[in-house]
């Protein structure tokens, strides 16, 4: 930003010193001061104008591209990242990361963790907040938007989103790798119910964690032994039939499925088209091919 030199000396034409020497010495060092003191002015200007800008502190409903921001709760953070079982081997994203709590408090415990946010000045916020915390090696901000940013090299993903947000980007979440951990801050999935629902006792507002894992697409017809596998699949519920009997109890977490049997429960990893594990209920191993 240019200076503005708008300051007003007090001098006029008519206030100038009469020609020779020593007026023409005095007018000079007026003008001098003059253009000083609008220098100085200007500065001053400049350095108000910054610290305004490095003080910008959100307020609580602030409008933003698709949502107004609320500050998640640090408990809710803490209590989001427990319920992730999260290590300094994940690497977290958090989707409208605001003034970067969660990305944080994140990196604090060792995690590498990016924030994604709309807002320019959360940005910037953010940043400034994590070098504060000595963290700035591991949590790292964009502003970018959500729906053209790529987040499938995430293990958890964390977010503070609407309802009807959650849904647009459900689809995209489903694709990523089975077993990716998503958090979210009360607001749920439609009809994809929550792997696991917590609400710490010390939060003050909008304290619900919900937990989804990224199930395996497992839906088809699947060769076990002499049998075939039929599986139906609705997010992480799985029913069907093995052989002429209807399986019940089928679940996934992640790459993780079970289902009983016959009276038989089968426990095994999805890896593919292959998925192998053990019974309980009868000794033996188990396996499958997808057909």
């Amino acid at each position: 930003m240019s200076p503005s030199f708008g300051i007003r000396t007090g001098f006029s034409h008519r206030a100038r010193p009469a020609d020779g020497a020593g007026g023409t010495r005095t007018w000079s060092a007026l003008l001098a001061l003059a253009f000083v003191l609008a220098f100085t002015q200007a500065a001053c200007t400049q350095s108000t104008t910054s610290q305004t800008e490095s003080e910008y502190k959100p307020e609580p409903g602030e409008a933003g591209k698709d949502v107004v921001w609320v500050p998640t709760d640090t408990s809710l953070v803490e209590r989001m990242l427990d319920i992730a079982k999260v290590t300094p081997n994940d690497y977290l994203i958090d989707l409208g990361s605001g003034d970067g709590r969660t990305v944080i408090a994140a990196a604090k415990r060792g995690l590498t963790a990016h924030g994604i946010e709309y807002n320019p000045k959360m940005v910037d916020l953010a940043k400034k907040r994590a070098a504060e915390a000595g963290v700035s090696d591991r949590a790292t901000f964009e502003k970018a938007d959500l729906f053209q940013s790529d987040f499938s090299s995430a293990s958890v993903i964390t977010m503070f989103l609407l309802e009807d947000i959650n849904l647009e980007l459900r689809p995209t979440i489903l694709d990523l790798k089975p077993g990716t951990r998503i958090v979210s801050n009360t607001f749920t999935m439609g009809d994809w119910e929550a792997d696991q629902t917590e609400r710490p006792s010390m939060c003050v507002s909008w304290c619900t964690a919900l937990l989804w894992i990224v199930p395996a697409k497992v839906e088809g017809t699947w060769r076990l032994g002499e049998q075939d596998l039929r599986l139906s699949q609705e997010f992480q519920m799985l029913s069907g039939r093995l052989g002429s009997s209807s399986i019940a109890s089928g679940r996934l977490k992640g790459k993780e499925i079970s289902f009983i049997a016959k009276g038989v429960r089968y426990v095994g990893t999805v890896s593919g088209n292959r998925m192998s594990g053990t019974m309980v209920g009868r000794d033996g191993t188990w396996s499958a091919e997808r057909r």
